[in-house]
């Protein structure tokens, strides 16, 4: 690890990211709102579609997808052990979990964003030729789980059933509506149009078109994130967020690494895979703890303590990673 390793992811996601907060204090809500849209709808698969292009692949690439199921097991498995031996841990949490409060900490604990943090992260810090184990990691491991067993979780926990895409909705929430959530989702469309053209032949400027277009949504996902994080005002339950948080960025990435690390894997894909599994709580444990009533103070709180984690938390992984060549 050197400083010119640190710098390099450094100055720009602490840069965009404090761009937008600024830009979420003077902006309309709206802002955040639309910009969100974009990405997820536009800026998001594009970027996909670009960093795939000439990515290496390999047969070992269904390693990423199950790690992730593996990371997001076990971060579940430990947070439901601890929240339900709370009422022993007094230096840990502020009280007994109530049922919502559980689901919270479970839900942040298990999730993390392995895509608007991860992918600038990984890109920096790895490089695009490895972005395709990124992806894999992302779209067939946290995001099937953030809206496949993260809504079946919430809906448990939670005070009242809705539709997860619908917070305003009185619905009961069925396994097809999660379903039905993955299958509109655009960047898996994008990447499966990115693996069918990989080398496919592109003109220059338009392959370079590409790549700069990819690069400046990099720049808005951590633009949003900072806008994101300007909005929240909460910051109560600061023990059991710290416990959720070392779960998800400290616990499981070390546990998991070692038994990588014991299989033989090695290299810049060792790498790619824990820093997936050290990225904070993702922004989609807030869309779940408002849809389904959990404890959105305690959510609140672990997205900004794990924000906070991953600036402190990098150099080390960073260091870990560097004596597995």
């Amino acid at each position: 690890m050197t400083v010119d390793n640190l710098l390099t992811i450094y100055v720009p996601l602490l840069g965009w990211t404090l761009v937008g907060w600024v830009c979420g204090r003077l902006l309309p809500a709206t802002v955040p709102a639309l910009l969100g849209k974009f990405l997820f709808w536009v800026g998001v698969p594009i970027s996909i579609f670009a960093f795939l292009r000439h990515a290496q692949l390999t047969a070992a690439l269904w390693l990423a997808p199950v790690v992730a199921w593996a990371a997001i097991l076990l971060g579940a498995g430990l947070a439901w052990w601890l929240g339900q031996r709370s009422q022993h841990y007094a230096r840990f949490c502020d009280r007994p979990f109530s049922h919502q409060t559980q689901g919270s900490f479970l839900l942040a604990s298990m999730l993390g964003n392995t895509g608007y943090i991860g992918y600038p992260v990984a890109l920096a810090l790895v490089g695009p030729q490895y972005f395709a184990w990124t992806l894999f990691y992302d779209l067939l491991g946290s995001t099937l789980g953030s809206y496949g067993l993260g809504v079946a979780i919430a809906a448990h926990f939670g005070s009242k059933t809705t539709d997860a895409t619908q917070p305003s909705s009185k619905k009961h929430w069925r396994p097809w509506q999660a379903v039905a959530t993955i299958i509109k989702n655009p960047a898996l469309w994008s990447f499966g149009l990115g693996l069918a053209y990989r080398d496919a032949p592109m003109p220059p400027l338009l392959e370079n078109s590409l790549r700069g277009v990819a690069w400046f949504v990099v720049a808005l996902s951590l633009v949003l994130m900072g806008m994101r994080l300007s909005q929240l005002s909460s910051f109560k339950h600061v023990k059991p967020a710290l416990l959720s948080v070392g779960i998800k960025m400290l616990l499981v990435p070390l546990l998991l690494g070692m038994v990588l690390w014991a299989l033989g894997l090695s290299g810049l894909v060792y790498r790619t895979i824990v820093l997936q599994m050290a990225m904070p709580p993702a922004f989609a444990t807030l869309v779940l703890a408002e849809a389904y009533e959990l404890d959105q103070e305690l959510t609140v709180t672990a997205l900004v303590v794990g924000c906070l984690g991953l600036v402190l938390l990098l150099p080390f992984w960073l260091w870990l990673c560097s004596g597995n060549p």
